[in-house]
């Protein structure tokens, strides 16, 4: 079933949503002070494109997961972690309105909750 609903979410836009997150982790990796927040971006993008079967769990043990992670949360939450949070809760109202697309409001909440703060998170399989 996993499969399925990974396929039916990339043909229609999820495949679309991770590249947006690709292509603006190349942009922000192009700087060395970006760096880290590209690579975020891919982290995301990776969860975009097929979010079935996958989990977000905290990691303080990885890197950003620390004082600089919340340092780092902080900025990426000012600077537009927000906006794609709220275009995720957006999206996932839109696709709420039918019972069929009532997972994949599912999974854009998933996607809204890793936007605000992705420093010191890991995605798991579920």
């Amino acid at each position: 079933m996993r499969l399925l609903l990974n396929i039916l979410w990339s043909i229609f836009g999820g495949f679309f949503v991770a590249l947006q997150y690709v292509l603006g982790g190349l942009v922000l990796c192009i700087t060395i002070v970006g760096i880290p927040f590209g690579l975020q971006c891919f982290k995301m993008a990776g969860l975009a494109l097929f979010p079935f079967g996958k989990d977000i769990e905290h990691d303080r043990s990885a890197a950003g997961g620390g004082l600089l992670g919340t340092v780092m949360n902080v900025v990426w939450f000012l600077v537009g972690g927000v906006w794609i949070a709220l275009s995720h809760i957006g999206l996932a109202a839109g696709a709420a309105v039918t019972i069929i697309g009532i997972p994949f409001a599912i999974q854009h909440l998933k996607l809204a909750v890793l936007a605000v703060f992705p420093f010191g998170k890991k995605i798991v399989e579920a």
